[in-house]
């Protein structure tokens, strides 16, 4: 199948017709038979609904932030570095009006949600991207509460400030917090040492064609820079010995016990926590012994964040949405595209919550006061977040949202492929290529209990992430979207096929989807 075939029938915006545009033969030379557009429909439509229609605007455009005191040109939604909160009710019908004012196509995709799948805004695959100066409208179910986010899904977009936060709230959920923070963590080089496609040139080349001066680079943007707070140059002591050289943008020794080996492969002059750097940290009040309700959310391309506030415990209550039973711990590490809900009781004084890079030096923070005592500096925080650390996918569901006993339909394999020697990452020895995404489509039949394995036989950690459905960890485990696959380590997810269409799963390190990460899960008849 063309790219050309696929993108000029999604014009019409008809599910019927992309689903058929789909039923091409399939990289084993089988043909198949995709499900209905009527089966798609009966699947949004099955979910609860209220009535009601929350409505907003986003408007994607070039602007220019103020980080740590410096102009930053860059993109963003609405004229900022973070989009719009959006926010309503489970069975609330959610309608986004998109205007895209950046000097090239772009879409929006809502990550974490069960939607229908030509809302899902994959460029090629549910939707042709929405052409510079075009408009485009999205509307869908929310169909599970909790914490979610959006972001724009074309090439490196997302590297830049294209994404914001999305909160389900559930009536019937029991508030025992006084406080609620919303927090989205960030990666950021864009304006200050290159750009996203700076990056990738320079990381495609691999590692043996690495040079200091990289290629590309926007002249004398890294000047100046002595005394940015947050700087991320290298490897950090919680993660790791490494020199932290390699080329202007790569990332040579970052590394991380935690997360199995190497950290990541980018180096990231700053460190973002709701838009702002630790020189103007984002801060909240409260009084003493009040509880806050932690919406973390990890909108980075290359960094795992490790979450935590010294001396003050964390109450980890959901994971991608989805309630765990309670675990106390010192911090939590999220991979890129993760989010962790957790409660915090409040001392007197300031409490720093800081979100160290993982494997990176670096540092993103916020600032709790209760109006007393001295604010601490950056400088004098601790350089490492120690004691009971756990990630989301170490977690275990709660109860109530946990899958029942079912043996798996059919059971896929998902080898996790590629090297940082060549930077040829993919799925099964295969990159992904839009000239025909359904090469090698992990096949699924509506009602089926699904088992993948994602066996990564790479050096490097990937947090995997598949879209339009909730998968559970094991038997036991949390149900997530997203979820750290170490190296030389089996993950086995499970899920029911309740969500037909045509899916994107993929490493939610920017970088290594671009270079081929990437593969579809097709619902076929």
């Amino acid at each position: 199948m063309t790219r050309r075939r696929l993108l000029g029938l999604s014009l019409t915006g008809a599910s019927a017709a992309l689903l058929a545009a789909c039923g091409a033969p399939s990289g084993s030379g089988s043909t198949r038979v995709l499900p209905t557009d009527a089966a798609v429909q009966a699947a949004e439509q099955s979910r609860a609904s209220t009535g009601r229609t929350v409505r907003a605007s986003l408007s994607a455009a070039p602007l220019t932030a103020t980080l740590d005191g410096k102009r930053v040109p860059t993109w963003g939604y609405n004229g900022a570095v973070n989009g719009p909160l959006l926010r309503g009710t489970v069975g609330d019908r959610l309608e986004v009006a998109l205007h895209n004012a950046l000097p090239q196509e772009t879409t929006v995709h809502w990550h974490g949600l069960a939607i229908e799948n030509s809302q899902d805004g994959v460029q090629g695959v549910t939707q042709r991207a929405v052409a510079a100066g075009a408009d485009y409208s999205y509307g869908f179910r929310l169909a599970h509460p909790g914490t979610y986010w959006y972001h724009s899904h074309v090439e490196l977009q997302r590297d830049r400030g294209l994404y914001g936060p999305l909160i389900v709230d559930d009536p019937e959920e029991a508030k025992d917090y006084d406080h609620e923070w919303v927090i989205l963590l960030d990666d950021w080089l864009d304006g200050v040492t290159g750009a996203p496609d700076d990056v990738l040139a320079e990381l495609s080349r691999g590692m043996g064609g690495m040079s200091g001066g990289g290629s590309g680079a926007s002249s004398g943007s890294a000047q100046g820079m002595g005394g940015m707070q947050g700087m991320d140059m290298g490897a950090a002591p919680s993660g790791g010995p490494g020199m932290g050289s390699g080329g202007r943008y790569m990332s040579m020794g970052s590394t991380s016990d935690f997360l199995g080996g190497d950290a990541g492969d980018v180096k990231y002059p700053l460190h973002l926590f709701n838009g702002r750097t630790p020189s103007d940290p984002d801060t909240i009040t409260a009084r003493p012994g009040q509880r806050v309700r932690l919406r973390i959310i990890n909108a980075g391309a290359d960094t795992a964040y490790r979450v935590g506030a010294p001396g003050v415990k964390l109450t980890l209550t959901h994971t991608d949405g989805f309630p765990v039973e309670r675990k106390e711990v010192d911090a939590v590490v999220l991979g890129m595209g993760e989010r962790i809900d957790a409660l915090l009781t409040v001392p007197a004084g300031w409490t720093p919550l800081m979100a160290r890079p993982e494997g990176k030096m670096g540092l993103a923070l916020g600032l709790i006061s209760t109006g007393t005592g001295k604010r601490p500096l950056p400088a004098a925080l601790p350089s490492t977040l120690g004691g009971t650390v756990v990630d989301g996918g170490q977690l275990t569901s709660a109860a109530a949202v946990r899958l029942g006993e079912k043996a798996p339909a059919v059971r896929h394999t998902v080898r996790l492929t590629g090297s940082m020697m060549a930077y040829d990452w993919g799925i099964n020895g295969r990159r992904f290529s839009m000239d025909d995404p359904y090469a090698g489509a992990l096949e699924v039949r509506q009602g089926q209990r699904v088992q993948i394995d994602f066996v990564n036989t790479t050096t490097m950690w990937h947090p995997m992430h598949l879209h339009g459905h909730t998968f559970q960890v094991g038997a036991t485990g949390a149900r997530k979207d997203t979820v750290i696959v170490r190296p030389g380590q089996t993950v086995s997810v499970v899920f029911d096929a309740d969500n037909p269409g045509q899916w994107l799963y993929h490493c939610h390190n920017a970088y290594h989807a671009d270079r081929g990460m990437m593969g579809v899960l097709s619902y076929i008849r």
